[in-house]
């Protein structure tokens, strides 16, 4: 999985950069991803996630395992015993 928030499901998008002249040339915006590990209580163990900024905050406000629980039934996170570390 590449630039694809582990949480969140955020993901690249395509735009356009416009100049002064409102010229319009493609461009991409990526999100703010980071492979960060977190301590999961209830396994006892480390979690390795690939999450963006809006990802972590999610994580700190709801919880790891809430977190891990509604990105495996969005469908952003597929198979949840690969990520234990």
């Amino acid at each position: 999985m590449s630039r694809i928030c582990q949480i969140t499901g955020k993901k690249e998008m395509k735009g356009n950069n416009v100049s002064h002249s409102k010229r319009r040339t493609k461009r991409e915006f990526i999100p703010n991803l980071r492979e960060k590990r977190f301590w999961y209580e209830e396994k006892k163990c480390f979690v390795t996630l690939k999450v963006s900024a809006a990802g972590i905050r999610t994580i700190n406000k709801i919880g790891l395992a809430k977190a891990l629980e509604r990105a495996v039934e969005n469908g952003y996170l597929e198979n949840i015993n690969k990520i234990y570390k």
